[in-house]
């Protein structure tokens, strides 16, 4: 899609694409995370305490995901 594309969408339908988007975002660098922190704890990484701080990382993010953005600047 191209720029021009997208400005042919009417608002709500930009909203919802991004959003989509955004969701599937999250839900991949929470994978990622959980993946690197299983990699730690079978040894093919070090562990430097990553394990428990990427599943963190990972629930917050799914979290926030799932969340609509009630108040958050971010």
């Amino acid at each position: 899609m191209t720029i021009a594309d997208w400005n042919v969408l009417s608002e709500e339908l930009q909203v919802v694409l991004s959003r989509e988007a955004l969701k599937r975002a999250t839900a991949t660098v929470a994978l990622q995370a959980e993946m690197l922190a299983s990699e730690m704890e079978a040894g093919i990484l070090a562990d430097r305490g990553g394990p428990d701080a990427l599943r963190l990382f990972a629930t917050l993010m799914r979290t926030l995901g799932e969340e609509p953005a009630r108040g958050r600047t971010c």
